[in-house]
């Protein structure tokens, strides 16, 4: 056993914060995987909830899951620390929700056009009823994506603002007036639902 070898296998990667496990993964990766796979273990739960959240489906979500932490895998050494890490992964995972919303939204607008039956185009929609789900997927689904990805990643992932602002490159201020107006417009929306 090497130097390098021996010190990998006297930590418990549990013990450690976030950013020592990304310094370890920079000097660790690709032979020892322990703080990266601690890493995802942190987040895995937490990712895959934004993901399902925001795509409306656990497959979906899967699919982006695990293609988010083959990009962490495989960026973590080239991962600078200029920002948190859980900022920066959330960073990636709106990415690849955004790029998998599209490719969904391209496949049911090919499906609706190569569709002749208007019963079977109108069955291709599947937006999720709000009584179906409960908590906050029962409201998501009358925000626009743009709003909902701000709900999900302030309610789900527990970032802040400013972390928002930097994951969907948009201003401080601009954030936190779609989030509010997002709040008001589900308010509203419930306060009707309660009236009725």
């Amino acid at each position: 056993m090497n130097k390098a070898q021996s010190l990998t296998t006297r930590y418990d990667p549990r013990e450690l914060s976030d950013e020592e496990l990304v310094a370890r993964s920079h000097t660790e990766l690709f032979h020892v995987t322990r703080a990266y796979e601690e890493l995802m273990r942190r987040y895995q739960r937490t990712l895959f909830n934004v993901c399902a959240r925001y795509l409306g489906n656990d497959r979906d979500a899967d699919d982006v899951c695990q293609e988010v932490m083959l990009k962490v895998l495989y960026g973590l050494k080239n991962f600078e620390g200029k920002s948190k890490f859980k900022t920066w992964l959330y960073s990636i995972t709106y990415n690849e929700c955004i790029t998998q919303y599209r490719k969904e939204r391209r496949k049911r607008r090919l499906m609706d056009a190569l569709s002749l039956d208007p019963l079977e185009e109108a069955s291709e929609e599947k937006a999720p009823k709000p009584e179906e789900k409960g908590g906050l997927d029962r409201w998501l689904v009358y925000v626009n994506p743009i709003d909902r990805e701000i709900l999900v990643l302030r309610f789900v992932a527990e970032l802040e603002f400013q972390e928002i602002a930097d994951i969907m490159h948009m201003g401080l201020s601009a954030t936190k007036m779609r989030y509010k107006r997002a709040l008001d417009k589900l308010r509203e929306k419930f306060a009707g639902v309660a009236e009725t």
